[in-house]
């Protein structure tokens, strides 16, 4: 398997954010798609500071772009800024084949002394701008959204195109989310919490068996956790994570109703505390999917009703009086 990123930093990237006014990161970027596109790698070489140089002389970064990054995705369709990643300005590139992320660091005379490029995302699945399904939030209480939204400042999820716009969700009491010992998990108020089917779909994938972790401790080997992946029937993949262990109740293949228990909220794979990740993705994989902006239906925000709704960081967020009337009647 080709090893794709390649990424490169030196002391000199760390003067740049006290100066970054001076520093004309929309010129380089644009210097960098018109230098690719024309095939003119030993241009984008030029660009490098002395000690990028160095590191990938003129003959390798001609085939770096050549067999690693032209070789796999094609030209660049589109490169948008879209956050700040240390100081270094994040792009997400359109590809002719896939999409990725391209981080580019400046030194003050408008070198390029950092570059990364992240593992590319394939565009073989149509990419999802949002959800055409209504979707009801996937629990009964009053939840707290830790991470969401658009922007890196609301939500980090963003500079991972396969995770972007995807929701930590906790719930709070007084400003903490546990009482008494941080490091048993039920001493977490979500922990054990029901997780509902969002809306009417077919169960694609079931991780299970993965223990929960002890509060501060992750697991990166496993990320997702205990998990449960759902097929809408408009083709929109819902990914449910780090659930309880040994607390799912559905199998892959079954179809379930909107509002249907599906697990616990639990600890599991890359967790350092109890809390639902929840995210909209193009296909069933979360490692070759790019994520989508996931609305829902009729839902109360700090305590006002709000109808196809996407929900940022500190909301206060449950399902409206009429949705839970409708879930109890089905």
């Amino acid at each position: 398997m080709i090893k794709f990123v390649f990424i490169v930093f030196f002391t000199s990237f760390l003067s740049v954010f006290s100066q970054e006014e001076q520093v004309n990161y929309a010129g380089v970027a644009a210097d960098f798609r018109s230098l690719y596109n024309g095939g003119n790698y030993e241009g984008i070489f030029e660009l490098f500071d002395v000690n990028m140089k160095k590191a990938l002389p003129r003959q390798k970064t001609v085939r770096f772009f050549t067999e690693n990054v032209n070789g796999i995705m094609g030209g660049i369709k589109e490169m948008q800024f879209y956050g700040l990643k240390q100081g270094a300005h994040i792009y997400r590139t359109i590809f002719d084949k896939a999409v990725a992320d391209v981080l580019i660091s400046l030194d003050t005379k408008n070198n390029i002394n950092g570059l990364y490029i992240s593992p590319p995302k394939s565009l073989d699945m149509p990419i999802l701008e949002r959800n055409s399904t209504e979707m009801i939030l996937p629990f009964n209480e009053e939840w707290f959204v830790f991470w969401g939204g658009t922007t890196v400042e609301q939500n980090y999820h963003v500079t991972e195109v396969s995770q972007q716009y995807a929701f930590d969700l906790l719930m709070v009491q007084d400003g903490a989310s546990y009482s008494g010992d941080a490091k048993r998990n039920e001493s977490y108020f979500v922990f054990g919490k029901e997780i509902i089917a969002p809306c009417d779909a077919k169960v694609v994938k079931v991780i299970n068996g993965v223990y929960d972790n002890i509060p501060g401790e992750l697991n990166p080997r496993q990320l997702t956790g205990n998990t449960v992946v759902m097929e809408t029937l408009n083709n929109e993949y819902v990914l449910l994570a780090h659930l309880k262990d040994g607390s799912i109740v559905v199998r892959e293949g079954q179809f379930v109703k909107q509002g249907e228990l599906l697990g616990l909220c639990g600890n599991s794979g890359n967790s350092t505390e109890p809390h639902l990740h929840l995210s909209l993705q193009n296909t069933p994989d979360m490692e070759r999917s790019t994520g989508a902006k996931l609305y829902f239906e009729s839902i109360v925000v700090n305590g006002e009703d709000k109808e196809d709704y996407l929900p940022i960081k500190e909301d206060f967020i449950k399902n409206s009086d009429k949705i839970t009337q409708q879930i109890i009647n089905e």
